[in-house]
């Protein structure tokens, strides 16, 4: 019988979607969504409910945070920057990163989970294949626990999980196929709400994941190279 309570900040991505199918196998789940005026706005918002239908979720908290479109810094929120396309190679952090998102929607996730009594966080940062954004390292995140204890009440207990943040993303496609997540139902692309580009990194990321791990990528794309 699943009885802890666990709060999903699910983007509608590949990555939070089987983060969701882990966390399904032990627990209640209630499902957060950030907008903060990213490209994709509104194709990530269906995303998280088709997911959330799929799972039956029926606690959601969908919240808009346009202060991070009105800072700016990032080619998800102003498009007057370019979004970068796929390079493996790059070295340092890709105009993509918006500043400090992890913490913005991490501080609005532990507000809710004490509201309504969520023990966990789980989040699918991914930190050894993915764009190489600074919030998405082990280290902030269990930095962060400790903000957690420090700044809730005494009887507080909220830890946040990490289950994939290990994974390449072959590896996180081929458990997301063993858990049965609907990957068909994500969206990862970072300027397209039709057709995924096929070009920008996270298209990149996610294509290089389904064909090293030989799988075939349910979304529809304008173009498909191999970068395996």
């Amino acid at each position: 019988m699943k009885s802890e309570l666990a709060v999903v900040l699910v983007s509608g991505g590949m990555d939070s979607c089987v983060t969701a199918a882990v966390a399904d196998q032990d627990h209640l789940l209630a499902f957060l969504h950030v907008n903060y005026g990213q490209r994709t706005e509104r194709r990530e918002l269906k995303a998280f409910h088709d997911i959330a239908d799929f799972y039956n979720v029926q606690s959601r908290l969908v919240v808009d945070v346009m202060h991070l479109k009105q800072i700016g810094g990032s080619s998800l929120t102003d498009e007057r920057i370019e979004v970068p396309g796929a390079d493996f190679q790059r070295k340092g952090i890709p105009s993509s990163y918006v500043p400090f998102r992890n913490a913005n929607i991490l501080s609005i996730a532990v507000s809710w989970s004490e509201v309504i009594g969520a023990q966990k966080i789980f989040i699918g940062a991914v930190e050894e294949d993915s764009s190489g954004y600074p919030d998405c390292r082990k280290e902030f995140f269990e930095t962060f626990g400790r903000v957690i204890r420090l700044g809730t009440k005494p009887q507080t207990d909220i830890r946040i999980i990490t289950p994939i943040i290990s994974l390449k993303k072959s590896h996180i496609a081929i458990k997301g196929m063993e858990l049965g997540a609907p990957l068909h139902l994500t969206w990862s692309c970072y300027q397209s709400e039709d057709v995924a580009c096929g070009r920008c990194d996270s298209c990149a990321l996610r294509l290089r994941g389904f064909q090293e791990a030989g799988i075939e990528d349910p979304l529809p794309y304008v173009i498909r190279p191999k970068y395996r």
